[in-house]
């Protein structure tokens, strides 16, 4: 299991859009991947999941991943969130 903590940059938080980019860039690993905030702890898979959390933009998240493909996964969703996933 490794994890990375990361503000999210999105001027409106995880909208819809936004979401769902995380959801789909997080559906082509096999590991399970978490986002964790506050009390909270998201399966980033599932978009409805993702949106219902209501994270706003400048919050903090962690990303966690376990699995095969833990590393390659961790860095691609990072690199993900950290560009705006699309909005920026």
């Amino acid at each position: 299991m490794i994890s990375k903590t990361l503000t999210v940059v999105n001027p409106s938080g995880l909208h819809l859009r936004p979401a769902g980019v995380l959801s789909q860039t997080a559906m082509r690993f096999k590991s399970s991947i978490f986002i964790e905030h506050g009390e909270k702890r998201i399966i980033a898979k599932s978009v409805l999941n993702v949106m219902a959390a209501g994270i706003k933009c400048g919050a903090e998240v962690r990303i966690v991943c376990e699995g095969a493909d833990e590393a390659e996964a961790l860095e691609v969703v990072s690199k993900a969130i950290e560009s705006g996933l699309g909005e920026l």
